[in-house]
């Protein structure tokens, strides 16, 4: 289909210009290969298109008729260039966005508000959640992922670093004596999450490292219903800084350890790996950095 459809544009031209040596010089081929393509299109269709003398070209009925639909063609083709092009300029089309649930209380949120107000004419299709959604079939522009980066067939970029709590409800706190080391929550409840391993790393100000490992009564799959089930008491959590620490200001959660900091996670862009650098994507990972670092900075 690819070859018919380059060999209607020929034909176009050819018919534009009056002459193969004419539309030769606007396509940048040489003239017998201008007259191979018509050839070919007359022998695929099983009509003339042109009848030829040494001097011109005419039309017959089937080229006339060719023609009109060859003009139309082209004249599809060049809007949607332009389109294309506008759209370079003037940033615009939609952006299939997908983010961990846990991210909708945190600042990538009012990132992805602060893009959406800069360009408004790019609409934005955002799924949360914590189930890692394919890439490639789901059409996902831009997915924002927390962790180790698997699937080498994708583009990836650090973004930032995810830091985390050790936390646990004064209910849950009750029961053990107040931890002094890592070794100490050995006989606490803890709560799984399901896209995490059963252990904490946990650092403190010297560099030493301790891993915690534990076997949860209760596995979740989002990170707001683990926090939940910590307030209700039922055990240890390492959630986002940003998802607890109001609740530990305002005593509602207890932060354990504190002088020991939870292994922070990296946080990465992926996308498809053919998206031009001109596209969406890149324009809004683009943007995610400069605000990630404007934060760090501020």
């Amino acid at each position: 289909m690819i070859d018919e459809l380059r060999a209607m544009a020929v034909f176009a031209k050819t018919v534009e210009t009056g002459s193969f040596r004419a539309a030769s010089r606007e396509l940048d081929l040489s003239p017998s290969v201008v007259s191979h393509h018509v050839s070919q299109l007359e022998e695929k269709l099983g009509v003339a298109l042109l009848y030829r003398s040494t001097r011109r070209l005419s039309l017959t009925h089937d080229g006339e008729k060719l023609f009109r639909y060859a003009k139309e063609m082209l004249v599809s083709a060049e809007s949607g260039f332009d389109a294309i092009a506008k759209r370079a300029s003037e940033p615009r089309g939609k952006l299939n966005i997908t983010l961990p649930a846990g991210f909708i209380q945190g600042p990538m949120v009012e990132d992805l508000a602060a893009f959406a107000r800069a360009y408004p004419k790019v609409m934005l299709s955002i799924n949360f959640s914590d189930h890692q959604l394919d890439v490639i079939r789901e059409g996902i522009d831009l997915a924002i992922r927390v962790g180790t980066v698997h699937d080498s067939s994708l583009k990836a970029k650090k973004l930032t670093d995810l830091k985390r709590m050790l936390v646990a409800s004064p209910a849950c706190c009750a029961r053990h004596p107040v931890p002094q080391k890592p070794s100490d929550l050995r006989d606490w409840e803890f709560i799984g999450l399901r896209m995490r391993p059963n252990d904490k790393l946990l650092t403190n100000a010297s560099g030493k490292s301790v891993r915690v490992p534990y076997q949860p009564q209760i596995v979740l799959d989002n990170i707001h219903a683990v926090v939940q089930m910590a307030k209700a008491g039922l055990g240890v959590v390492t959630p986002p800084k940003y998802l607890v620490e109001d609740d530990v200001m305002s005593n509602k959660m207890v932060e354990l350890l504190p002088e020991w900091e939870v292994e922070s996670l990296p946080v990465y862009a992926i996308w498809p790996p053919n998206a031009p650098r001109e596209s969406l994507t890149y324009r809004c990972i683009d943007f995610l950095e400069t605000c990630e670092k404007k934060r760090r900075n501020d």
